[in-house]
């Protein structure tokens, strides 16, 4: 008899790794039928890591979304999954204790049946605590393996870690490929060696198509046992995604596995439905060239689902560098040559930060730091000239341990910045938070919801849900599609670009909920509106006189981190090597460092403002 195995439908993951946006959650609930006739899926992955924040940045509610989403699946039988972080729940830096319970509680209530669970240091400690949580609430814990390749991620180390998890009562094992940088033969001896541990514990496959080797992984991980492999479907397979339904649903049949039929008239409708959500809106979103598969990822092994933002953030950099260069009498750079030069430095600098697996939010880091590195060397300055607190608190120890060791150069860098490393269990540095939470919204007039998922909003994404309650994330998104589709519109007509631009808005009134909002919109090219520099004496200092810090990148300023910070004012004093603000990019804070000593006459900057690559940020004297 045939061996049986499963199909589980990536459609959060399929808009994760292809652009910014997930769709609405009217768009959702219109596409989960034809999903469900399509009678080929026995899971539908529907919410988790990014979700939630996609939809507070739309003004949606989230609560609203996972259960409105997820109720067609569960009348239909079809389990449904989420993604989460282990120590960061369902954001990119860790979460208190009694957060990470409360989601789990609260995600079983909306109708999600398994927690998929992974750390992306592959600490087992940090997985501790989804396990027990996710059983305690009522779902199916499965944990990850995040694959990666190098002379420490052997086939051995994996099995090894599946043991602990096992051990730890993981019920289920995700072999998380999320850069599909994994060899097929050696994945297939990684699902061997789980089986030899528990043969009947399901183990599930999720690869990215990227550097190519997702088909016939698919294929070694079944042959060796896999009981479900993840899959996409058009239009948003292959490239940054994954390999798509039709190609793994063929191949399963010819090698032998009983596995469901599709019906193809409901497969064209979601493929139908999908297109007009590109269509609609999600398409300005998308990055054309994520639908491409690069063989080049299989050297610094980035991972599909950072691809989109990389390709964004490349983008913004580019422009930035450029102006740089032609500033300062050096020729520019394409959008490929940096690329090149960021996959060389990942290849570079991954070894000297112990090896971090490059998964969320940890690929993040190392790609930002190899894409800052190859910026300032550009411009003269050192490697690690420039490194985001995040990054920091990866290596130092304080989001758990990294495979291999720290090199040298950044242990001596640390010592020099007065950096400690820390050993002990990550959770033990976040307190519980609930109680202090539940004050705070009861302060502000806000109910804290059925079964307390709007207290588990507010404390998983605070900035994000203050904006989604006061309608400016909703305001900035209108503004933002409407600025993408002005471009768009002037792009279209190649003949009319100069006039049609003359009529770009540079402000747009938006109105949410009865409040307007009055949004400034910026166009690619244009140069940054410049501020009048008049120090608070009324006297402007001459040239000579004064000394700039400039933005060493661009993002957006926050003058201060944390709430015992006072943020730098008129007449302060500052010294070489004060922070005087923070930089938000990339997903990542990085502090600004005065590299000049002297007193402030002006402060040019405030908390939110957009700015670019060398803007004068405070003026010393």
């Amino acid at each position: 008899m045939s061996k049986e195995i499963g199909l589980c439908l990536l459609y959060r993951d399929m808009w994760q790794s292809s652009g910014k946006y997930m769709p609405r959650v009217d768009q959702l609930v219109k596409v989960a039928a034809p999903i469900v006739d399509m009678g080929c899926f026995q899971r539908v992955e529907t919410n988790g890591g990014g979700f939630e924040q996609i939809n507070l940045l739309y003004g949606e509610n989230p609560n609203t979304s996972v259960r409105q989403w997820t109720q067609a699946f569960n009348d239909a039988g079809i389990q449904t999954q989420m993604l989460e972080r282990g120590l960061n729940g369902l954001r990119m830096y860790p979460v208190p204790k009694d957060v990470r319970k409360l989601m789990f509680k609260i995600k079983k209530l909306q109708g999600t049946d398994i927690a998929r669970s992974f750390d992306g240091l592959n600490d087992t400690r940090n997985l501790k605590l989804s396990i027990d949580y996710a059983k305690e609430g009522g779902m199916i814990s499965q944990t990850c393996l995040c694959i990666t390749y190098s002379k420490l991620h052997t086939v051995d180390y994996y099995v090894n870690m599946a043991g602990e998890l096992i051990d730890m009562g993981a019920q289920e094992i995700a072999i998380k490929d999320m850069a599909g940088v994994g060899r097929p033969v050696s994945l297939g001896k990684i699902v061997e060696g789980i089986k030899a541990i528990n043969k009947d514990i399901i183990v599930q496959y999720h690869g990215h198509s990227g550097p190519g080797f997702s088909v016939a992984s698919s294929l070694e991980v079944a042959k060796a046992g896999a009981d479900i492999i993840d899959v996409a479907m058009e239009p948003l397979s292959w490239g940054t995604v994954h390999a798509d339904l039709l190609t793994i649903h063929a191949m399963l049949k010819d090698a032998g596995f009983s596995i469901p039929d599709i019906d193809m008239k409901a497969y064209m409708e979601v493929r139908s439905l999908t297109q007009d959500f590109i269509d609609d809106f999600l398409g300005y979103y998308i990055n054309p060239r994520n639908r491409l598969m690069n063989s080049l990822l299989i050297g610094p092994g980035l991972p599909g689902g950072m691809m989109g933002s990389l390709m964004s953030d490349l983008e913004n950099n580019l422009k930035s560098l450029n102006k740089w260069m032609e500033k300062n009498g050096k020729p520019q750079i394409s959008q490929d040559e940096l690329l090149i030069r960021l996959f060389e430095e990942v290849e570079q600098i991954w070894p000297d930060m112990g090896y971090p697996p490059l998964v969320t939010p940890y690929s993040q880091y190392v790609k930002n730091a190899a894409l800052v590195n190859v910026m300032q060397m550009m411009k003269g300055k050192e490697r690690w000239s420039l490194l985001d607190d995040n990054t920091w608190d990866m290596l130092l120890g304080k989001s758990g341990q990294v495979p291999g060791d720290i090199s040298e150069e950044l242990k001596g860098l640390a010592k020099e910045q007065d950096r400690s490393f820390f050993t002990e269990d990550p959770q033990s540095l976040y307190p519980d938070a609930l109680e202090e939470l539940r004050k705070e919204m009861a302060e502000k007039g806000w109910e804290t919801g059925q079964d307390d998922e709007e207290l588990l909003e507010y404390a998983m994404h605070p900035q994000q849900y203050v904006d989604y309650k006061s309608g400016k994330a909703k305001a900035a998104f209108e503004a933002d599609l409407q600025k993408r589709k002005t471009e768009n519109a002037s792009a279209s007509k190649p003949g009319q670009t100069t006039v049609a631009s003359d009529f770009q808005p540079k402000t747009l009134s938006v109105e949410v909920n009865g409040e307007k909002f009055k949004v400034s919109v910026a166009y690619d090219g244009d140069e940054p509106v410049p501020k009048a520099v008049q120090p608070a004496s009324g006297q402007s200092p001459t040239n000579s006189e004064t000394k700039k810090i400039l933005a060493p990148l661009e993002g957006k300023i926050y003058m201060t981190k944390e709430a015992s910070e006072q943020p730098v004012k008129v007449g302060d004093q500052v010294s070489k090597g004060d922070v005087v603000c923070y930089i938000e990019a990339m997903k990542v804070t990085n502090a600004v460092k005065s590299e000049e000593t002297g007193e402030v006459v002006d402060v040019l900057v405030k908390d939110g403002d957009d700015v670019f690559d060398d803007d004068v940020l405070i003026i010393l004297k």
